[in-house]
């Protein structure tokens, strides 16, 4: 960490966003001496007392829509939201600038080995599984990336012996040359193509998780999803496969009843389906993922304890509260119709759904005929609600009535109508199939007011 610090000192640095994983970032760099501007298209009045810390500490701060104007700097770190191809950081390189990111750097100075988890769905589920798994097994665990603490700031503590644990979204991938040790990658289906141009640059993007491996490095790979089945023709590193769809000659898969380890021609029973405390086979998938990530590593007794512990992640189906019989699920993580559709099928019944919300410019075609299926009312808020009851309207198995219909533009109201249909027995979840941008800042923002809205209902 000292040594790359040390090689930044004399070079003008911008950090392009003013943000969670940018903030610790600033900081370091000022206390080690470094010349920084921070940059963010927001006003001085939205970060409360930080400008003034920063500027304390010796940043030089640009704000508001002209932020990035004149970007003559040395080094600069884009926040992940912002493509690399924007002209002011195009020109910035025509100059010699150089771009980077705080994971970018994070890779670099990272000391220990490297576990990292992309995908379309399940990237949070599985990287906090590994991350347990590992915990477990008596390692000192960093989980961060797309989750959790920005990791770069403290890397200078870390040792060999420890793990660092990462979600990686496409965002953070784009521009990365250095790949982990183990990568994941759970599946991948049209997503964020509001930021990316194509489908294929998504998935180029995703690709970066393992682009960069060594022969002696992991590569786990969803064998029941194309693309990423497609991955293991030009991975450079070993190979092992998952599959919710049976046998495996190497690798983890379920069988119907249990999931099964498979090596060298001999399978071990892991555990059985009806010991897993987190409900679907969605969860399934994300177990075995983890279990081909590390599974060799902590052994089949920690990972059986781990999963039968296991209770989710905040904002993954996790259930709220019961009120007169009537039971709340927040699944505000689910921001793609894909993930949606796996927690509908966690549950034996038909549901009340709430969902919509920020356009990412991705089909709800296959969303349709699901909510026909799993869903008694559908209350519909935020941008994409037309889109979503457009693909439920022509779904084949559509009938009027069923499911019923609900638009509602406030979020609140949403909520609340949703409990206002709502009888005794009946479950009320929140999962959007959609990103949170149009309202709320982050899918955790949108989580957390659909909780307050609940446990305010009387």
């Amino acid at each position: 960490m000292s040594e790359y610090l040390d090689k930044l000192k004399g070079k003008r640095i911008a950090v392009i966003g003013i943000g969670i994983s940018n903030t610790p970032l600033i900081k370091l760099l000022l206390k080690n001496g470094c010349s920084v501007t921070a940059c963010d298209k927001k006003s001085r009045s939205h970060f409360g007392g930080l400008t003034e810390e920063l500027e304390g500490l010796g940043a030089e701060l640009r704000l508001g829509e002209n932020y990035l104007d004149g970007l003559d700097h040395d080094i600069i770190f884009r926040t992940p939201g912002m493509r690399p191809d924007v002209p002011q950081l195009l020109e910035a390189v025509s100059r010699g600038a150089e771009i980077s990111s705080e994971m970018e750097a994070f890779f670099e100075v990272c000391p220990c080995n490297i576990v990292a988890v992309t995908g379309s769905d399940g990237k949070t589920t599985t990287t906090t599984i590994i991350s347990e798994l590992l915990k477990a097994s008596g390692r000192r665990v960093y989980l961060g990336g797309n989750i959790g603490t920005p990791l770069f700031s403290l890397a200078g503590g870390m040792e060999k012996d420890d793990w660092a644990v990462l979600e990686l979204s496409s965002f953070q991938l784009m521009t990365m040359k250095r790949s982990p040790h183990i990568a994941v990658v759970t599946n991948l289906a049209p997503n964020h193509l509001d930021y990316h141009k194509s489908m294929d640059e998504y998935i180029e993007a995703k690709e970066n998780i393992f682009r960069y491996q060594s022969a002696e490095d992991l590569l786990v790979l969803n064998a029941c999803n194309e693309i990423t089945n497609g991955f293991k023709n030009t991975a450079r590193g070993l190979i092992r496969m998952f599959s919710i769809n049976g046998g495996l000659e190497d690798g983890v898969f379920f069988d119907g009843g249990a999931i099964v380890r498979a090596k060298e021609g001999k399978t071990t029973e892991i555990i059985k389906a009806g010991d897993i405390k987190l409900p679907g086979l969605h969860n399934i998938e994300n177990f075995m993922a983890a279990f081909a990530a590390v599974g060799d590593i902590v052994g089949y007794d920690i990972c059986r304890k781990v999963t039968m512990e296991f209770a989710g992640v905040e904002h993954r189906i996790e259930l709220v509260r019961e009120l007169r019989g009537v039971s709340y699920y927040n699944d505000s993580i689910a921001s793609s119709p894909s993930r949606t559709i796996a927690g509908l099928r966690s549950f034996k019944k038909k549901v009340i759904l709430i969902a919509g919300g920020y356009d990412k410019n991705i089909s709800y075609d296959e969303l349709g005929p699901e909510i026909v299926r799993h869903v008694k009312t559908l209350v519909l808020t935020g941008n994409t609600a037309l889109k979503i009851r457009a693909a439920t309207e022509k779904a084949p198995e559509y009938t009027e009535g069923n499911p019923a219909i609900m638009q509602i533009e406030d979020f609140g109201d949403a909520v609340r109508a949703a409990a206002g249909v709502a009888k005794e027995g009946d479950i009320v979840i929140l999962s959007p199939a959609s990103a949170s941008f149009d309202r709320f800042k982050n899918f955790a923002e949108r989580g957390e007011t659909f909780k307050k809205i609940v446990n305010e209902l009387e």
